[in-house]
């Protein structure tokens, strides 16, 4: 067989021939993400709650789950105040191997408890495929964070889960980089993505990140899907957190990631940047747009 008669027989067999869809230089790259993919925005449901519907969605809860007082004490707190899905961190990838790395399937274990409890469902990070099916089975949605944007293998396992994933923005990534990370998972038969800005990299060592506001609103125009905000991540700093959740709203968000502990100043993770109840509750009271 010639060179080019077996390339040919690769690109017949390949799977995108075989679903109907372009390839070689013509193929829009981001073909499933695109805006005009769909007559209609996506929405994707996380147990009950509409995430692209109209209505921002909030999702609140601790950078990671310390303990059952803890996350019960947070997920009582936020859900007064209005929040409608709950966070909390099992697996924790963290930049210095000493740091807490999370605790877990007994994380899972509690969550799920006091997901059945308070009635919100839940999201949690998965932080390699051998995660997935756990974390699956204990929580409604799944998290890819920043660190794993462009971890290829875990992306292209997302593809086959029936559940809802949360994509965040690496720092140092291009909104088509980001779009192209989700067409990975599309491109597996998940449509149920949501995509998450939460800062990129920037010299300013006052803040952890720099939100992209107009990245933000750029992944608005090219796709369909729905982008919420990380206000926490995005500056490293409860203080601006508020302020900035009512512009990422304002800007047209469908929704906010905050991170929310009973205790923010004993966590042992992320303290600095999360909100506690009270303020947290006071918050929610000025975002534009939420259903209260």
């Amino acid at each position: 067989m010639s060179e080019s008669a077996a390339v040919l027989e690769t690109v017949e067999a390949s799977p995108e021939k075989r679903r109907g869809l372009p390839i070689g230089p013509e193929k829009q790259p981001e073909r499933l993400t695109a805006k005009g993919h769909t007559r209609h925005a996506t929405v994707v449901r996380v147990g009950d709650v509409p995430i692209g519907g109209g209505v921002p969605v909030v999702i609140a809860g601790p950078c990671s789950v310390e303990s059952r007082e803890q996350l019960l004490t947070a997920a009582e707190g936020v859900k007064a105040a209005g929040a409608t899905l709950l966070r909390g961190g099992a697996y924790k990838p963290r930049t210095s191997p000493y740091d807490f790395q999370g605790l877990g399937l007994e994380a899972l274990l509690i969550l799920r408890e006091v997901s059945e409890r308070t009635g919100l469902p839940v999201v949690s990070e998965v932080i390699s495929t051998e995660d997935i099916e756990v974390v699956s089975d204990h929580v409604e949605m799944l998290q890819v964070g920043a660190r794993n944007m462009q971890n290829f293998p875990l992306l292209r396992r997302l593809g086959k889960v029936r559940r809802p994933v949360l994509l965040k923005r690496s720092p140092a990534a291009t909104v088509k980089e980001w779009l192209l990370a989700a067409e990975y998972i599309l491109a597996g038969g998940n449509d149920q993505v949501v995509l998450c800005e939460r800062g990129i990299r920037s010299y300013d060592p006052e803040l952890r990140n720099t939100f992209d506001i107009a990245g933000m609103l750029l992944a608005k125009t090219m796709t369909h899907l729905p982008v919420i905000a990380d206000p926490s991540h995005a500056t490293g700093r409860r203080d601006l957190v508020p302020a900035l959740s009512r512009a990422a709203l304002a800007a047209g968000a469908d929704g906010l990631i905050v991170e929310v502990h009973p205790h923010p100043d004993r966590a042992l993770s992320d303290g600095a940047q999360s909100l506690d109840i009270d303020t947290f509750a006071a918050m929610m009271q000025e975002l534009p747009g939420l259903e209260q």
